[in-house]
């Protein structure tokens, strides 16, 4: 089968940021960090295993992260070298091991990607066993090499390949009624599920998401879905993402204008006052009640930590790494609580302690949220360089890129 193929080294990692310095995003294309091979099929590792045939992989920004070598070295801890990238998946059940229940060939599904316990062979750990298996401590345990999820261990594959395996307990079938382009989404819905499910939603004040890409946008919908009386704004970039923001929800928008002069705009929403320090960027008194930030740069990451009113809290969805730049002073003289979301798990009320993937399938089918429009340019494996620079670029419009084995 064709897949794209992540395989780095020191070497190949300094040719790959020297490129990507110097063509920028384009340079992508012959990144020897990534390539496209023919490789065998995954075998299923476990007769409890299926092999999904791939109809649409997501280029995610975390993947983007990855590409650009701007994630942490601590995650290389848990990934497995060569990989398959590509978490965000849809396609078609291929193969069934033999003590597979529930699943037939030819039937849709999306794979939820992580790798934990269970999916290992291995008894729950106190995470798993609580539900939040996304926080597993096993990810390099059990019967398979180490990784986080599918798109990062190298036993599994992923979905910027023609085929993947998955656990059974991992696929949920996509409703009827519920195309291949909006079950793509239902993964980065899942991951804005889980943030807003539990963050502290004001009773009163001002709720601001920081970034206007998928996750962003999909926050803005989890918030309008989960709360509907919340007053909601988004900070985003680009006029196109604005638009989309005001479609799924936002109650106000606010551009980044990457000089600042946003912050007024903030504060005039949000009933805050600007002050001018002796230099450097302006100091808001005042702000939003709760902060997601879904863009995970330094920028953002600053600015939401100045835009968040004293005694509020601030959550971290964007997968920041390695920020230089930032300002810590407003956690302490603001006493803010930050803290994290990392991807999905078995949500509790009120959604019923089901996994947060399959509630954003629900979601879909239901038409809760529309995330179709969200999906904006799909491209062939062998056009990989082109989606990606589009995916990292926002080039004409892009929000969601996706891969077509």
């Amino acid at each position: 089968m064709r897949a794209l193929v992540f395989t780095p080294t020191p070497v190949r990692y300094l040719a790959g940021r020297a490129l990507t310095r110097l063509a920028g995003v384009t340079g992508w294309t012959t990144a020897p960090v990534l390539a496209l091979r023919a490789i065998p099929r995954p075998p299923l590792p476990t007769a409890a295993w299926v092999r999904v045939a791939v109809h649409l992989g997501g280029v995610c920004g975390s993947d983007l992260h990855l590409l650009r070598l701007a994630m942490s070295p601590a995650t290389s801890a848990l990934a497995s070298v060569p990989f398959v990238p590509g978490h965000e998946n849809v396609g078609t059940v291929e193969e069934v091991g033999a003590e597979v229940q529930g699943l037939r060939p030819g039937q849709r599904v999306v794979v939820d990607p992580l790798l934990p316990c269970a999916v290992r062979g291995l008894p729950l750990c106190p995470s798993c066993a609580a539900g939040a298996y996304n926080r597993c401590l096993r990810f390099a345990d059990g019967l398979l090499a180490p990784g986080m999820m599918i798109g990062a261990c190298r036993d599994t594959g992923g979905s910027w390949g023609e085929a993947f395996v998955a656990h059974a307990a991992q696929a949920h079938p996509v409703p009827d009624g519920v195309s291949d382009r909006e079950a793509l989404l239902a993964e980065p819905l899942a991951c804005a599920v889980h943030a807003v499910a539990r963050a502290p939603l004001p009773a009163d004040g001002w709720v601001l998401v920081v970034g206007g890409g998928t996750v962003g946008l999909c926050v803005v919908a989890a918030l309008r879905a989960l709360a509907p009386g919340a007053r909601v704004l988004a900070l985003v970039k680009h006029r196109f993402q604005a638009a989309m923001a005001r479609r799924l929800g936002a109650d106000e928008v606010v551009a980044a204008d990457g000089k600042g002069r946003y912050y007024g705009a903030v504060a005039e929403v949000t009933g805050a006052r600007v002050l001018r320090p002796l230099f450097g960027r302006p100091v808001l008194r005042g702000g939003a009640a709760l902060t997601l930030e879904c863009a995970g740069s330094a920028r953002s990451l600053d600015d939401a930590l100045r835009l968040t009113r004293p005694g509020g809290h601030v959550t971290l969805v964007g997968l920041a790494a390695l920020p230089r730049g930032v300002d810590w002073t407003p956690i302490w003289l603001n006493e803010l609580r930050v803290d994290g979301a990392f991807t999905y798990a078995v949500e509790g009320e009120p959604l019923g302690r089901r996994p947060t993937l399959a509630v954003a399938l629900e979601w879909l089918a239901a038409r809760r949220v529309d995330l179709a429009p969200l999906l904006t340019h799909v491209y062939p494996l062998a056009r990989y360089g082109e989606a990606l620079a589009t995916a990292a670029g926002k080039r004409d419009g892009a929000i969601k890129v996706a891969l077509a084995p």
